[in-house]
């Protein structure tokens, strides 16, 4: 009778650990890749609240106070909404602050929206140095609006500004484009609206790209023509576009406060709500409460605009 003989062992196999089971591995990676998720998204929510929402919901609590900002928390007396009422009735650079902050969003709808959106298009054609126009374009952007207000400086001087000598009117009758009250607001306008337009086309040209060009070729097959063809097929199709043009902007025109600041430091026409903040919590006056109630106001006035649009376009998009 043959013993039955058991395979030798190798000495490499010998006494070697078996490797980990393959549900094992994946346990391990999926724990890890939600460690890592969880590290990259808590952090900077962290940073998000502490930095944004905290002094934002101190800023509405301060609003309901009297503080000049030097003693310590121990002598804020709080007053009600006394700051909201006198602000109201009694500063004369709030209304006009007002006016000009939806005169300035307004504007940067209309003008830089629609001269963006037709630069987009242009260049959408795949023309000769399409490159070029669009880094020329958007280099204005690049700029701080701080920056933006000394190059403008330059063009609007009375005497040797270029826009005087273009004109002809710098020798004889020399126009104050930024220390007129009555035109200085729409001069920076331009400016500012410059600056924007190039930002709006980037915006615009990134959705023309992604637009299907099947959805062109059918409009054509239909006998539709090139003004057809982009408003009852293209445009409706960047309405997530128009939501990221219409957010930027309301946030560009409410915020807006280097330029002005730059000019003339926000006064003498060129008062904006966010010029009176800075005066009020910083300047010589140093009315905390002040400030952050007129903060409040703006922080309303931009939620007001933002949320009603963007509830009218999901509401849209619901099915049900």
């Amino acid at each position: 009778m043959t013993a039955t003989q058991n395979p030798p062992r190798t000495a490499g196999t010998a006494g070697a650990p078996r490797p980990p089971s393959r549900r094992r591995r994946a346990t391990a990676l999926a724990g890890r890749e939600k460690l890592v998720l969880g590290l990259m998204l808590g952090i900077p929510s962290l940073l998000h609240i502490a930095l944004v929402w905290v002094p934002a919901l101190g800023s509405v609590a301060l609003s309901f106070s009297s503080w000049d900002g030097i003693g310590g928390f121990g002598d804020i007396r709080w007053v009600g909404a006394s700051n909201y009422v006198d602000i109201v009735t009694s500063y004369p650079r709030f209304w006009p602050a007002v006016r000009n902050n939806l005169l300035w969003l307004l504007f940067l709808l209309v003008v830089p929206t629609v001269v963006g959106l037709l630069l987009a298009v242009l260049l959408d054609r795949q023309l000769r140095f399409g490159r070029v126009y669009q880094s020329v374009l958007y280099l204005p952007m690049v700029l701080s609006l701080a920056l933006v207000g000394f190059i403008w400086q330059l063009v609007y001087q009375p005497e040797q500004g270029l826009l005087n000598n273009v004109l002809g009117t710098a020798a004889t009758d020399p126009v104050n484009w930024l220390g007129d009250p009555d035109i200085n607001l729409y001069a920076v306008l331009v400016a500012a609206g410059w600056r924007h337009t190039g930002y709006i086309m980037l915006l615009y040209l990134a959705g023309l790209k992604a637009v299907d060009p099947a959805l062109k070729e059918a409009a054509a097959l239909d006998g539709a023509n090139a003004w057809q063809t982009f408003f009852r097929v293209t445009f409706p199709v960047l309405k997530p576009v128009n939501v990221v043009v219409l957010v930027v902007t309301v946030i560009e025109g409410l915020r807006a406060f280097d330029i002005v600041y730059v000019i003339n430091k926000g006064r003498n026409g060129l008062e904006l709500l966010s010029v009176l903040v800075t005066d009020n919590i910083i300047g010589e006056s140093s009315r905390i409460g002040w400030g952050s109630a007129l903060a409040v106001v703006l922080l309303v006035i931009s939620l007001g605009f933002i949320v009603t649009y963007l509830f009218q376009v999901f509401r849209e998009e619901d099915p049900a």
